[in-house]
């Protein structure tokens, strides 16, 4: 067994069950990519057992705190199985599940989504690619299932030295899939659609949002970054009488409107417009369009924090023009997703964006990501995902 050496002081983070080891706080050692190791203070007392990553700045990430633990087939069962049965126990609202997180499920580098009959998986770490056939394996076995398709081709790969993987790698057949989620059906495709496939993450803010509008009688509403419509399609469940959709990809809008007419609602009442969002709400400020409920879920502005003052401005813009564009008493649910924005940031960017609108808002709610995308109290990168529900009033003079 090979042996990672952390400098003195810097083992702090580890004996506080806190998953990763940077490469400046390491002191001596190295490994093969993926590869099992011990990791000791300085003195040698033990660590962890993690798996090593000789290409990433996350040179270690830790699978176990306990020495007496194995780093085996096994193991990798164990850590399944619990992360389903967690999830087992949650009021969830849909046959679309997110059944392994990665580090909250003390799987580093491990995502899994259950779509119906299908599971997604993306392998992100040097150790979860390693061990990613034992992995498959116990996948199909802990959920009787025979589907497995992978979706490694996020960016992250590269940081690792890990090429695009994409395929399926248990089983095949169709990518297309339809899941409820909330009495509404929503399609996806595994191979195409972003991420695992779908954003199951927002399926709370969804409920919220139409649950929302039809306490607030919410009519006109708009709907920023759209995808394929999930926000959409809660709005006219609602009853919303008018949904706005915008997104800059034609097939996702084409999604969007079958989503639409999947669940009922009238075609003719939604429009969608495959255009860039900062834009549209410029022009649409222009024309003297107004909404009573707008939906802000952009992707990743900032995905570190070296990109958080960049990424600041454009959060602070598109939230400007949205509350000009809410008539008065109108709401705003508005998200970040990026990890190098927190939520006392994101709530300072919105309400920069308030006092350049001329406008103020109450905080009618904060959001995160659904509870089957846990965070630990150990790991508060898990915390991504980060939302306000504003509803719009006339700042005071």
């Amino acid at each position: 067994m090979k042996t990672i050496t952390v400098r003195e002081g810097k083992e702090r983070s580890l004996q506080r069950r806190h998953p990763w080891v940077f490469e400046g706080s390491i002191a001596s050692g190295k490994a093969d990519l993926g590869e099992t190791v011990r990791v000791q203070t300085h003195d040698g007392r033990f660590l962890a057992w993690a798996a090593c990553s000789p290409h990433s700045q996350i040179r270690v990430r830790a699978w176990s705190f306990d020495e007496t633990e194995r780093i085996d087939s096994a193991f990798f069962l164990r850590r399944i199985e619990q992360a389903i049965a967690i999830r087992a126990r949650l009021p969830i609202a849909s046959d679309g599940v997110r059944l392994v997180h990665g580090e909250a499920d003390g799987l580093p580098g491990l995502i899994v989504d259950r779509y119906g009959d299908t599971l997604s998986a993306q392998f992100l770490s040097a150790g979860a690619e390693r061990w990613k056939a034992t992995i498959a394996d116990h996948l199909l076995k802990a959920t009787g299932l025979t589907r497995l398709y992978e979706r490694s081709d996020a960016t992250s790969r590269e940081l690792e030295g890990l090429p695009p993987a994409t395929g399926w790698l248990r089983g095949d057949g169709p990518t297309e899939v339809t899941i409820r989620e909330h009495g509404w059906q929503l399609s996806l495709d595994v191979a195409e659609g972003h991420k695992t496939g779908y954003y199951l993450d927002q399926r709370d803010s969804r409920k919220l949002f139409a649950d929302t509008v039809r306490h607030f009688g919410l009519q006109r509403v708009l709907n920023c970054y759209s995808y394929t419509g999930g926000f959409s399609v809660a709005a006219f469940a609602g009853g919303a009488a008018q949904v706005a959709s915008v997104d800059s990809s034609g097939p996702a809008l084409e999604r969007a409107r079958a989503h639409v007419l999947r669940n009922g609602f009238d075609d003719a009442a939604h429009e969608t417009l495959d255009a860039d969002v900062n834009q549209t709400l410029r022009a649409m400020l222009q024309e003297g369009r107004r909404f009573d409920a707008i939906v802000l879920d952009p992707p990743k502005f900032a995905p570190t924090v070296s990109h958080a003052e960049r990424a600041a401005r454009a959060y602070k813009d598109i939230n400007r023009l949205a509350l000009m564009l809410l008539e008065p008493g109108g709401v705003l649910f508005t998200f970040s997703c990026s990890g190098g924005i927190s939520p006392d940031l994101f709530h300072k960017i919105v309400a920069g964006a308030g006092l350049d609108a001329q406008v103020d808002g109450l905080v009618y709610a904060r959001t995160g990501a659904a509870p089957d995308h846990p965070m630990t109290i150990t790991f508060p990168e898990g915390d991504y995902l980060k939302g306000l529900v504003i509803i719009k009033r006339q700042a005071p003079r």
